[in-house]
């Protein structure tokens, strides 16, 4: 699934992140974007086993990964690069609609479902959402099947310090409107994704958060 000199090319540009050095590695970096590729293919070809709606929706195999490239606005770390891909299996816009992904980091890998990313018009509809059907997140979350999956139950990429105005502190909702998006992950060793048997573990996690897909649609 994921090729070591991904891993490897990864790692180099977390201590290497700045113009010259990835000018001067674009052959490492164009292998490993065909990786991402090629990933990105063989999730939506096995859609059908998880989320017949992310199987029947158009797919763009070149739009279904996180870039290196950081915007000034969006920008993580000091870095100009990021130095880890998500790789999404969506029915919608990566960037606007919750879905599933693979997150790749060397030494940080995981999968799951959610939007971490959200632009302001997705974060906006996931709070209305959010306070339209509180006690339907809560029903995701409690459920066994999921608790099993995602101890950890709903993170987040960024908590504000309180719930942002205009919206109920004390209200079932609050925790969840303090993040700036959200979604649930399941650890999984780098080594594990350098199997491409690891798809089977890939469509059992992407089952198992598949409701907290269906509640935000």
């Amino acid at each position: 699934m994921v090729e070591p000199e991904t891993f490897l090319f990864l790692a180099d540009l977390a201590t290497n992140n700045r113009k010259a050095w990835m000018d001067a590695h674009r052959e490492e970096r164009d292998d490993a974007l065909r990786n991402f590729t090629g990933i990105a293919m063989t999730l939506h070809d096995y859609a059908d086993r998880f989320d017949p709606y992310v199987a029947e929706a158009k797919f763009k195999p070149k739009q279904s990964f996180s870039k290196f490239f950081q915007d000034a606005r969006d920008r993580v770390g000091p870095g100009l690069y990021r130095t880890d891909v998500d790789v999404f299996a969506n029915a919608g816009n990566p960037a606007e609609d919750v879905g599933y992904y693979l997150h790749i980091e060397p030494g940080n890998c995981h999968a799951g479902a959610g939007l971490f990313h959200p632009s302001k018009a997705a974060l906006a509809r996931m709070r209305r959402h959010l306070l339209d059907d509180p006690q339907g997140l809560e029903d995701v979350t409690t459920d066994p099947e999921f608790k099993v999956a995602f101890p950890d139950g709903i993170v987040t990429r960024k908590l504000l310090g309180a719930v942002p105005d205009g919206f109920d502190s004390k209200g079932p909702a609050a925790p969840y409107l303090k993040m700036i998006g959200l979604g649930c992950r399941k650890d999984i060793p780098d080594a594990l994704l350098l199997d491409d048997n690891v798809i089977d573990l890939l469509i059992e996690t992407f089952r198992s958060a598949s409701p907290l897909v269906r509640y935000f649609d």
